[in-house]
């Protein structure tokens, strides 16, 4: 148990940007193998206290986001006398920004989490992207921010929310025939953000193949035919090239990558349209 760390994610508020920075740092080390203990809404010396206490015996490591910076201090002080390696992730970059914007920082914990504006653009996102799922409520999809489009099983669903969440109102729309398309956009294929989600048909008819029989259905049809699949695959591809939409091929990437890629193309084109 010698090489197995101890990690003490210490917060002063929900933890969760702590928790998806870990998740970063350690998919950057193979052999690394620990034990995550994790501490929300730490605001009290004597919370740190015992925390440290708990830790001293343990081959521990602290990260910690705490933007008291008087609280911050104490945390580092006891974990130095207690001789256990102690990092803050948020407290340079408050410093050099705050030394950047001439401001002072607020310092108030779960600052991010403030119902401002952007909070509720965000909520409305996601509400958009739901009520839109899957080729749902077209009457009004030309308010899109986005409009992602593929065959069955090609992340479109997961994509949207995950873009929602970013505060992008997007619709995803099932490639069956052309007349899936709404007519505005056949008419008008430049007028939003459209992005085609295409992937590799054997990758495609697993994934079908296993929703299938997750449903208890084991009859083959036309959804989990590989001749099929790559027929639905070769026309939807030549439908976005027709309209002229970028292609993202799904296959080895993840949802967030898919996703870094759709927002890069929503840039690019809103800066030309600028």
């Amino acid at each position: 148990m010698k090489d197995t760390y101890q990690i003490y994610l210490i917060s002063d508020s929900t933890g969760e940007t702590l928790d998806r920075i870990f998740m970063a740092l350690k998919a950057q080390f193979k052999n690394f193998k620990y034990n995550t203990n994790q501490f929300s809404f730490t605001r009290t010396e004597n919370q740190v206290s015992q925390i440290l206490e708990k830790a001293k015996n343990e081959h521990s490591i602290v990260l910690y986001t705490i933007v008291d910076s008087k609280l911050a201090k104490f945390l580092t002080e006891e974990s130095e006398s207690k001789k256990i390696p102690c990092f803050g992730v948020l407290g340079d970059l408050i410093l050099n920004f705050s030394k950047i914007l001439h401001q002072k920082a607020s310092h108030v914990p779960s600052g991010q989490h403030v119902l401002d504006e952007e909070y509720y653009d965000r909520v409305e996102a996601i509400q958009f992207s739901m009520k839109h799922d899957d080729g749902n409520s077209s009457e009004d999809i030309s308010k899109s921010d986005i409009i992602l489009l593929g065959v069955s099983r090609t992340s479109k669903t997961p994509t949207s929310i995950y873009l929602a969440n970013r505060g992008f109102k997007t619709s995803n729309i099932p490639i069956v025939n052309e007349n899936s398309i709404p007519d505005f956009l056949r008419k008008e294929p430049s007028s939003i953000c459209a992005v085609g989600l295409t992937t590799d048909p054997k990758r495609l008819f697993d994934l079908r193949r296993n929703r299938m029989n997750s449903l208890n259905e084991k009859n083959e049809t036309e959804y989990t035919n590989l001749e099929d699949i790559i027929k639905e695959l070769d026309y939807a591809k030549k439908t976005f090239k027709k309209f002229n939409w970028p292609i993202i091929d799904v296959t080895r990437k993840s949802v967030e990558e898919t996703a870094a890629s759709i927002i890069k193309i929503y840039e690019i084109k809103n800066k030309k349209n600028v």
